[in-house]
């Protein structure tokens, strides 16, 4: 069994309008996405905080003190950084669980089986069905996921395992679930834009 449990990272983009979830801003409008936004990760922060575990909030976008007004004071903030989306995860501290906000189907159950596989394995992925992962999970520093990669596309997943299993690191998987990115997602969460 692992010595200490692993943190849960919440990567999150201060919800300014025209800034946030982008790609949604065509059906939503600017301020909408940014209220989509806004919505998620107060709803991803509720089921970590649900699980129990020991989480903190990667911040992008605004100052701290902007972050700890809108999540409360109580919520660990660390500043992502500059450089590409690889650059800022890579600077996570293991053992960690990398988690984005655009995942409304997440529950505290997916990040209570995400640590029990680290119990057993080098890594965790949960694979999100547009070909890359809402959530990936590791006991030490795995350097080599970082760099390069096709950040946003749906190559991502593949390309995580194809380097997981070059560099041998046994790791598990968890179930699927869907994103909510593109104006075709909004129609399985209508309570997110109500």
């Amino acid at each position: 069994m692992a010595d200490a449990l692993p943190t849960i990272a919440l990567f999150a983009k201060y919800p300014h309008a025209g800034r946030a979830k982008t790609r949604l801003i065509p059906a939503l409008g600017e301020d909408g996405a940014a209220a989509l936004h806004r919505r998620l990760v107060e709803r991803t922060l509720a089921t970590i905080r649900e699980s129990g575990l020991p989480f903190a909030v990667w911040t992008t976008g605004a100052m701290g003190r902007d972050f700890a007004d809108w999540l409360g004071d109580d919520v660990t903030l660390v500043e992502q950084g500059e450089g590409d989306l690889g650059a800022r995860l890579s600077r996570v501290p293991a053992p960690a669980i990398l988690l984005g906000a655009d995942i409304p189907g997440l529950t505290a159950q997916h990040l209570c089986d995400a640590v029990a596989a680290l119990e057993t394995n080098d890594a965790v992925i949960g694979p999100a069905s547009d070909g890359g992962y809402y959530l990936l999970g590791f006991q030490r520093k795995l350097p080599f996921l970082w760099q390069d990669m096709a950040w946003g596309t749906d190559a991502v997943l593949a390309e995580t395992e194809a380097r997981l299993v070059a560099h041998n690191i046994a790791y598990a998987k968890l179930t699927e679930l869907d994103d909510c990115d593109r104006p075709e997602d909004l129609a399985a969460w209508p309570e997110l834009t109500a």
